[in-house]
């Protein structure tokens, strides 16, 4: 009877640590889909404001938003170059913010 009693606790100890272990890779998931999305949209913002592009801040955001674009960033080709990346570079900001969200809430339904 006290052997059953401890497999129960351990049981639900285990479960325990498991439901916090997912919910913390889901809290990644979505905290590294929140940066990126942040990532693209400060380039947005600095792009459409006419930001100096040989500023370092500016070009840190340039470089890093490029690879986090993926395919979004010729996906239309307007001829104003601020367009191209308001709508380009915005789309896939949502991407990332509607990908990560739900990535985490399958994380955290699945797991």
């Amino acid at each position: 009877m006290a052997q059953h009693a401890e497999s129960d606790r351990s049981g639900k100890s285990a479960g325990a640590t498991r439901a916090q272990v997912v919910g913390i890779v889901a809290g990644v998931v979505r905290w590294i889909g929140l940066l990126i999305t942040l990532i693209l949209v400060v380039h947005v913002l600095l792009t459409v404001g006419s930001a100096n592009p040989d500023n370092g801040i500016t070009s840190f955001f340039a470089d890093w938003a490029e690879p986090l674009a993926l395919g979004f960033k010729d996906l239309f080709t307007p001829s104003d170059p601020k367009l191209l990346v308001l709508v380009n570079y915005g789309i896939a900001a949502l991407f990332w913010l509607i990908v990560s969200s739900v990535l985490a809430r399958i994380i955290r339904r699945f797991a």
